[in-house]
């Protein structure tokens, strides 16, 4: 991931087409050392190809992807709207920690 967001920063700052070498700079820059075999595939996979055509065919892949909204907010602003806004609010911040806590557990950090 680190190299494809330094490729793409690359392409919002004008260079159209950046080389291994570039990729590797902007990483440096910022003391991130880059692992050669990766950034030499990612080079090579998008070599000859337009970002921004690559990302708006990925979004589109994507929109077709269900997301799995469940709904369950709604049965907590009904006990807000009843007067049970108090008891309600406990209840929300369990849920948001937990849901905080299961983030933690997969395994990968932003940067790896």
């Amino acid at each position: 991931m680190k190299h494809l967001a330094a490729y793409l920063l690359l392409g919002l700052g004008g260079n159209t087409s950046p080389s291994a070498a570039d990729v590797k700079a902007v990483l440096e820059s910022v003391g991130i050392e880059a692992d050669s075999d990766r950034l030499d595939k990612l080079i090579s996979e998008l070599e000859g190809k337009d970002i921004n055509q690559l990302i708006s065919e990925g979004s589109a892949k994507l929109a077709s992807v269900p997301s799995g909204g469940s709904g369950g907010g709604a049965s907590s602003g009904g006990a807000a709207a009843s007067g049970g806004a108090a008891e309600a609010a406990p209840a929300e911040e369990a849920k948001e920690e937990e849901k905080e806590e299961s983030d933690e557990d997969m395994g990968f950090g932003l940067f790896d």
